[in-house]
């Protein structure tokens, strides 16, 4: 009788952590798909019992907390970001819930220099910290060619404008003055030589100085990249 109660205690111990082992296996359930962004080089999406696991190459945006200048930022800096909105597979699971965040580290910072090249700011995203306070590590960067932060190129040609323009103005005045000392009917010739002058020196100028810094302001949301697969927990959400 002692044997078999034994034998029965054994049985039941060893149903128990077989159980319990077959509860702890992961087991895939679907193959889902992100809302493609511009850029992204995948939109899968693996669905487990365990995990939800954003795959490498997918693209969504976050947002910066605060405003960001490259000149007052340094090497090893946190810089803390938004996730703008909740982000759902397109078959409807939820993925990342709404006021998450996500951290990133400053690599390096390239100042701007002449000529004309602007300053650009390399960021690694590590961290994503979902509403509850759960911590899940990740490996991003930002989604442009050179993997950096830079302004855009309108911003560039903004800067080429203002110079021409501004020494434009400052040409057509000089030509207005010079024209009217001798001759006030030589009004047309003064502005003549003094626009084209002024233009080509204030394009020439832009196109020599140094580049612009950058600059972000809170809020502003920027498309990042995911460089590991992404994976958060069930229990996490």
């Amino acid at each position: 009788m002692k044997k078999v109660i034994i034998l029965f205690l054994i049985l039941f111990v060893g149903i128990s952590v077989w159980a319990q082992d077959c509860q702890c296996e992961e087991q895939v359930l679907a193959r889902e798909h992100m809302f493609c962004e511009k850029g992204a080089l995948s939109n899968n999406v693996t669905i487990t019992n365990l995990r939800n696991i954003i795959c490498k190459g997918n693209v969504f945006k976050v947002a910066f907390d605060c405003k960001f200048w490259s000149e007052c930022a340094k090497a090893g800096e946190r810089v803390n970001f938004s996730v703008p909105g909740a982000i759902y597979t397109q078959e409807g699971t939820l993925l990342i819930p709404a006021c998450s965040k996500v951290v990133g580290t400053v690599i390096r910072i390239e100042k701007q220099r002449m000529p004309n090249k602007n300053a650009r700011v390399y960021l690694n995203f590590e961290c994503l910290i979902l509403p509850d306070g759960t911590a899940v590590e990740m490996s991003a960067k930002p989604l442009t060619k050179d993997s950096s932060l830079k302004e855009g190129p309108w911003h560039t040609a903004g800067k080429l404008f203002s110079y021409t323009l501004g020494l434009g103005i400052v040409g057509a005045g000089a030509g207005t003055g010079f024209a009217f000392i001798p001759n006030p009917a030589k009004l047309g010739v003064g502005y003549a030589i003094g626009i084209p002058v002024g233009t080509t020196v204030g394009l020439i100028t832009g196109l020599i100085t140094p580049g612009l810094k950058y600059h972000a302001k809170a809020g502003e949301e920027i498309p990042i990249i995911l460089c590991e697969d992404l994976c958060i927990n069930k229990q996490c959400q």
